[in-house]
């Protein structure tokens, strides 16, 4: 490992490692220090290509990556003032995600694996996302960190275009998915309700931008009532409820974590039809012409509110449920100030929130996860053979 110098002269091992990350239209790199420490982040987005097609073509991101991902490691190495010697691992997202976009970040680090004779490790982006509220410590200006890093046991809320997930941690690689969407993910239900309201490219940031104009209780929405629990949530249930009383048991084994977006999405359609006197028949790409600004911003906040009001209710369920010492969100969603807003509400802890900036993809997240790979044994990933996993779940 490289060797770096404190004041005293004492003599101190650190462990950095290179995060690449290329799941979809942002070609990232980072590197992490110890698990905690950000040198660097670099990130190269081809947002703007996609926006005249109205959402993320994968053979542009594919292509986009490609042009961009050895700059952005090179910059990411100079930002960090690291050469390769400094570089004790390298991590890489190789699922889930576009298959285009994951080919070229997981190639890029095998190779780079091979040539430069580091340890690799394949890291599960969805898991990554929550990783980045381990960073505690910058050399970069303009982050605000945590002080702290997350105590075992963690509840974690990943909310972002692709991913709705309620997981709880009860140590380092040692989880239980208590529920997830069974179908549009929270961020992909903003940008088609964006999409149906006539709002610039990307959707999901516009309606957050124009529901701060309107009256989140302007219109009643519903909530979806799931029912579905997985027999990981069961297991769990038995080890954890153990000294409950059979009332208690049978409480929560009703309950479901388990989220759903699809009949929000359309319920908010049928609203919107009915604002301009149309029925279910009219088409939904002649909807935003006929709604004025007020009408927009006003189904904008009804729609934010009751989607975030659906993933707190189960946070806040959960958390009662199983008591975790530690609660941290990730994912685009997660740097929403209104969702930060009620978590922290109705929460009976303080929450400490990572920088926004580390909630959309990157590659600090990544390598952050890579570290805690590296120091704890986990198992490495063979250069020679890492595919990718492009529907990879938690």
């Amino acid at each position: 490992m490289p060797m770096v110098y404190c004041t005293d002269y004492a003599t101190i091992a650190v462990m950095r490692v290179l995060g690449i990350e290329s799941s979809c239209d942002e070609t990232a790199a980072a590197i992490v220090e110890d698990g905690k420490r950000l040198l660097s982040n670099v990130i190269a987005s081809s947002l703007d290509l996609h926006a005249k097609y109205g959402g993320i073509v994968p053979e542009i991101a594919a292509r986009s990556h490609i042009e961009a991902i050895m700059p952005v490691i090179e910059q990411a190495l100079d930002q960090a003032n690291c050469t390769w010697d400094d570089i004790d691992a390298i991590a890489v997202t190789y699922g889930a995600g576009l298959g285009g976009s994951l080919l070229v970040g997981v190639l890029v680090a095998r190779t780079l694996a091979i040539a430069k004779n580091k340890p690799l490790y394949g890291v599960n982006h969805v898991e990554g996302h929550l990783y980045a509220n381990f960073l505690t410590e910058s050399a970069l200006d303009g982050y605000v960190l945590p002080t702290e890093q997350p105590e075992f046991p963690v509840l974690g809320l990943i909310v972002s275009g692709g991913h709705s997930q309620l997981v709880l941690f009860e140590n380092h690689f040692q989880y239980t998915l208590l529920g997830q969407t069974h179908d549009d993910a929270i961020g992909e239900a903003f940008d088609k309700v964006g999409k149906l309201l006539g709002l610039p490219y990307p959707g999901g940031i516009s309606v957050a931008q124009k529901a701060a104009e309107g009256n989140p209780a302007a219109f009643m929405l519903p909530k979806a009532r799931m029912t579905s629990t997985s027999p990981a949530l069961q297991d769990l249930r038995v080890r954890r409820h153990t000294s409950l009383t059979q009332d208690r048991r049978d409480y929560w084994s009703k309950r479901s974590y388990d989220f759903s977006f699809s009949g929000l999405k359309t319920a908010v359609l049928r609203l919107a039809q009915d604002q301009i006197g149309e029925d279910f028949t009219f088409p939904s790409t002649r909807i935003a012409e006929r709604l004025d600004e007020l009408q927009k911003a006003d189904i904008s906040a009804s729609f934010t509110q009751v989607a975030f009001e659906t993933v707190v209710d189960k946070a806040v369920m959960a958390f009662k449920e199983f008591g975790p010492r530690t609660v941290i969100i990730g994912g685009g969603v997660a740097s929403s100030q209104v969702l930060r807003g009620m978590l922290a509400e109705r929460l009976p802890i303080d929450i400490s929130y990572t920088d926004r900036k580390l909630c959309t993809d990157n590659g600090a997240m990544i390598a952050t996860l890579g570290c805690f790979k590296h120091s704890l044994n986990q198992p490495q990933s063979d250069p020679y053979s890492l595919d990718i996993a492009p529907n990879l779940s938690m």
